[in-house]
């Protein structure tokens, strides 16, 4: 059994880290650290049989704890992690994974040099509508893709740091993040260069209300990506064209609603928001189907398993290095309004 500190107890601490730690057979939450004591005294009434603490110095001095997951802000993750790792403890940090390609390399090296794992949760790579574009395009239904859209367009105000850029980073490296990891998984290329723009209104923040970001791989396929928060159109979820179909997928991934509730693997999909697909292969032109079923547990299953020595991990640094690559250039971008050429 592998012992887990979740570190931080607000809503992905509580929602997403605590309870998909808690569901998996080979981990054990042991541990949950948060210097709120509001928040310490809910940690001690729904995990009774939980150690809650206030010092992350309680946690990494404790041998009994194996893996360290950060549910913090997002320009506390570097000086955490390699503080953990430093302090020989396994680390998983929410998304975004850091502020800047440097940190990320500096989080790289800490898990390398002490020998321990180090991941990134990107829960989204078992998102239904993501699974479900991936079977299309493996079906053939599109042909070759040459244009994807993802889109997270809502209305609304960001709350406490996340809505703070020193903190989060910017309205790109919230949702943001999972999109720009997809579209790396997704297209098997090398990106030739990006285009980056970011508009500021209406919202007392300084974060950005709108983001679009275009990724140019070097195979043709473009990639765009946009996140709002001041839209009162939800956009569809996904759009993808390739040389004989097209795919429209509209709903968001239905998995966090039944989470909120503790009830993850009774999630549903209404059926309005089936994929919808055109194409010229096969019989049928158009018709609809319903998702690929995914499930989140699946990221915790992996570090479990990789653990143990039974799988390899699938969010792996370099990855994360390469992610974060894509940000520096897309911050550089929207600042000077200009592509950017990357070549990786």
């Amino acid at each position: 059994m592998i012992n887990v500190a979740v570190i931080g107890y607000g809503f992905a601490g509580r929602s997403f880290h605590s309870y998909l730690v808690g569901l998996d057979e080979g981990l054990n939450l042991h541990t949950i650290s948060t210097r709120n004591p509001e928040r310490q005294a809910l940690a001690r009434k729904e995990y009774p049989n939980v150690s809650v603490v206030g010092d992350f110095e309680e946690v990494l001095s404790n041998d009994a704890i194996d893996l360290v997951v950060l549910a913090t802000p997002h320009n506390t993750h570097r000086d955490l992690a390699v503080q953990a790792m430093n302090a020989g403890k396994n680390v998983v940090t929410d998304k975004i994974i850091s502020m800047n390609e440097q940190e990320a390399i500096e989080m790289a090296q800490a898990s390398e040099d002490n020998g321990v794992l180090f991941s990134v949760f990107h829960n989204r790579r078992w998102d239904w509508d993501y699974l479900t574009m991936q079977k299309v395009i493996a079906d053939g239904y599109l042909g070759t893709p040459y244009l994807f859209e993802s889109a997270i367009m809502r209305y609304g105000q960001p709350g406490r740091w996340r809505g703070v850029k020193e903190e989060s980073g910017g309205i790109l490296y919230d949702w943001g993040a999972h999109l720009v990891d997809q579209a790396l998984q997704l297209v098997d290329s090398r990106i030739d260069h990006i285009y980056c723009q970011i508009q500021d209104n209406k919202w007392d923040t300084d974060i950005g209300s709108y983001v679009q970001l275009n990724l140019n791989f070097e195979n043709g396929v473009i990639y765009r990506v946009e996140v709002g928060n001041l839209s009162m159109y939800h956009r569809p979820r996904f759009h993808a064209l390739g040389d004989e179909g097209a795919f429209v997928k509209t709903g968001i991934d239905p998995q966090e609603p039944f989470m909120k509730e503790g009830r993850i693997d009774d999630a549903v999909e209404e059926e309005q928001h089936h994929a919808q697909i055109w194409t010229n292969v096969g019989d049928k032109k158009h018709f609809s189907i319903p998702s690929v079923r995914g499930s989140w547990r699946g990221y915790y299953r992996n570090v479990a398993e990789t653990l143990v020595g039974k799988a390899e991990l699938i969010v792996t640094p370099a990855q994360m290095v390469r992610l974060m690559r894509v940000y520096d250039a897309a911050m550089l971008s929207a600042e000077r309004g200009q592509s950017i050429p990357l070549g990786i």
